[in-house]
């Protein structure tokens, strides 16, 4: 007969067996489980990558078919190699510059004109469009400028360049909140103005995620929804700077003989000066030291620099690259030194299509009945209707 306490240890023996099985079945449980939830987790990440809060209009390159009107910007961003992430990824990018940088015009144009030798950046980066104002004051329009942006942040930049007396404030929430940059005092008609696009293009540069520059006015209204235009500027293979030889006297007429030999008659052109560049003609631009002080000294009394300096500028030394004509759209069929203006009763349904798909013209090499992105000249008195057909017409969210 064996000892009770040998039987009390075989007992404690089984209890201990059966305790070890337990916990060794719950750890290969609770492992399973925290692989499925990884796994859920990584699934619900990429479909969340995929449908990103963007809703894309039309599709206008010619060589891929529409999507329907629900498809992400991702998807087709990602038949171009261009990589979108989520806004949760994007928190984790390098903060936008200032807009206001404190530095010299000097130090500021200096800085603006470096490039990265390096051409893979080790900071994640979206690509953005910078959308810079030109403005007297406030950006008239802006509550459809707000809507137009809303639900895409990460994706632009916004400038405005404003007289320096001007000290309206805008609401924090608004975008354009804090996005005023260091201004002079700009006169229609003077070279001065060229100066201010200088001024707006380094800022934008400042910030690497800028890919794309927009030079726009206080009356200029989007004609295509954030996910077109974007699509549009970051996809295409050419710069959008107007160019063109004008005989007579407001385009020949304007040269000056002291010019040469750096810029010749048959070099002068002419040509829109709201321009849509690359990062590479931004930095040119902001560096050019021989045609800039040339035009400064020599473009004036009636030259209107603005319409002469980067035409003949890109059209001597980047013609290979630029499309020769602009992304927005102007009335000058009335004739006089300023474009026709467009009130309430001017916009309709019928006068924003035929702005939207009313031309013909090429994009990347095909040809494409979206010519214009943009438009000008609206007043205030417009803003109720624009705000009325942005999501029928222009498919705002």
């Amino acid at each position: 007969m064996k000892p009770k306490q040998h039987e009390g240890s075989l007992g404690a023996a089984k209890f201990f067996i059966t305790q070890s099985t337990l916990f060794n079945i719950f750890s290969h449980v609770l492992a399973f489980a925290s692989g499925l939830l990884i796994g859920i987790t990584i699934i619900t990440f990429s479909l969340k990558n995929l449908s990103l809060n963007f809703q894309f209009h039309q599709l206008f390159l010619p060589s891929l078919s529409p999507p329907p009107f629900s498809s992400p910007i991702s998807t087709l961003l990602n038949q171009t190699n261009i990589t979108i992430f989520t806004p949760n990824e994007l928190r984790g990018f390098s903060k936008p510059t200032k807009a206001m940088p404190d530095m010299t015009e000097e130090e500021l144009l200096w800085r603006a004109s470096m490039v990265p030798r390096i051409k893979e950046s080790p900071y994640k980066q979206a690509p953005k469009v910078a959308f810079m104002f030109l403005t007297k004051g406030p950006v008239l329009l802006r509550p459809l400028w707000e809507r137009f942006f809303k639900g895409n942040e990460g994706f632009y930049s916004i400038y405005v360049h404003s007289h320096p007396s001007f000290n309206d404030t805008v609401p924090q929430s608004s975008v354009f909140h804090g996005r005023r940059i260091p201004s002079k005092e700009v006169r229609w008609g003077e070279f001065n103005i060229v100066g201010a696009e200088r001024r707006l293009l380094a800022n934008a540069l400042l910030d690497f995620s800028n890919q794309r520059f927009v030079l726009l006015s206080e009356s200029c209204i989007p004609l295509f929804n954030f996910s077109t235009i974007y699509t549009y500027l970051i996809n295409s293979t050419e710069t959008f700077v107007e160019a063109y030889d004008l005989p007579g006297a407001v385009g020949r007429g304007r040269y000056s003989p002291k010019m040469r030999p750096l810029v010749r008659l048959s070099q002068w052109r002419k040509g829109s000066q709201w321009f849509q560049i690359d990062r590479a003609l931004a930095t040119e631009i902001v560096s050019d030291q021989q045609y800039f002080p040339l035009f400064n000294k020599h473009c004036r009394n009636g030259c209107y620099g603005d319409e002469h300096y980067l035409p003949t500028f890109v059209g001597i030394k980047f013609w290979r690259s630029n499309s020769n004509r602009t992304l927005t759209w102007v009335d000058w069929s009335k004739g006089g030194p300023h474009p026709a203006r467009f009130m309430r009763r001017d916009v309709t349904v019928d006068f924003l299509k035929r702005l939207r798909d009313g031309s013909t013209c090429h994009y990347n090499g095909k040809t494409t009945n979206i010519c214009y992105l943009f438009a000008r000249k609206f007043m205030p008195h417009a803003l109720d209707r624009l705000l009325r057909f942005a999501p029928q017409i222009m498919h705002f969210n």
